[in-house]
């Protein structure tokens, strides 16, 4: 195992230091009254959405990169027409300089719309390099996926990793967002176990209304039990109001804290209640516990 997974993890604050955010075509208003709440610098990632169109996605990357931060375009395999077509998209934000960092991932149809299959047949087609892409972010399912069994998702993320590096390229895990630690830190352990040192971003909500929470839980195949979100910081018998990730983020610094095995992690926000009330709850949350 490699030695750069002697990391010393930090306190509940710096855990928040350096965190990444999602955001939809559509939500580039939403970027502009967040802009002076997010550090310059953030990776802020642009989903691949069936509604979205090829100019809502570069807009959006461009406004990212406009602001001073780091856009991570999202590509999704299945929704992927052609090559002709990945490449045209992989041109448009080669020109404006926001396909350094890319995050790929399968996507949401079940039938692919063209000759990719899965992530993995993107990233072994060689084409994302020619196009300047250093970094591709790939994905990892903490506590499952709901239609993929768990060995096949062992083994996409070690063929990924591997033929990433094999082109050179550099690698991060963003995973599904979660409630739970334990399931987490049982996944990262695994991750170090079979030998992947890559960088993890865990995804996390960030503040949002309880049933809009619960929602994307379900259609995600999220566990939402009574007693996971009693712990994440809401009760399923009252779901008025809003929940954040407190409770979660400080749990996950204390569980990294004690096992330094767990290597080089840092959060990523699903901004479920928008990107202003996430990245104020990010500014405080490390105001109130540096």
């Amino acid at each position: 195992m490699n030695d750069n997974l002697s990391t010393v993890h930090p306190t509940a604050s710096a855990l928040v230091d350096g965190y990444s955010l999602e955001m939809t075509g559509k939500d580039v208003p939403g970027l502009t009254e967040a802009r002076w709440a997010i550090p310059q610098g953030t990776k802020v990632n642009v989903t691949f959405l069936g509604n979205e169109d090829l100019e809502m996605r570069v807009a959006a990357a461009k406004a990212v990169r406009d602001y001073g931060f780091v856009p991570v375009p999202h590509i999704s395999a299945r929704r992927l027409a052609s090559q002709a077509q990945l490449e045209e998209f992989l041109a448009r934000l080669e020109d404006i300089g926001a396909t350094e960092n890319v995050f790929v991932v399968g996507g949401d149809p079940t039938t692919p719309e063209g000759p990719y299959e899965d992530s993995f047949d993107v990233i072994r087609s060689g084409i994302l390099p020619a196009f300047g892409v250093r970094e591709v972010s790939i994905a990892g399912y903490p506590e499952g996926h709901p239609d993929i069994p768990g060995d096949k998702l062992w083994q996409a993320l070690e063929d990924k990793s591997a033929a990433l590096k094999d082109q050179g390229l550099d690698a991060t895990i963003l995973t599904q967002f979660a409630f739970d630690t334990d399931p987490v830190l049982d996944w990262i352990r695994t991750v170090r176990e079979r030998g992947i040192d890559t960088p993890i971003r865990i995804g996390t909500p960030g503040p949002a209304g309880i049933k809009r929470l619960l929602g994307f839980a379900r259609r995600f195949g999220i566990g939402a039990n009574a007693m996971i979100v009693k712990k994440y910081g809401f009760s399923l018998t009252n779901l008025l109001g809003t929940a954040g990730p407190d409770a979660f983020v400080t749990d996950l610094s204390q569980l990294l804290a004690s096992d330094p095995t767990t290597g080089s992690i840092d959060l990523h926000f699903y901004t479920f209640g928008g990107l202003l009330a996430t990245a104020e709850w990010a500014h405080d949350f490390r105001t109130s516990n540096s």
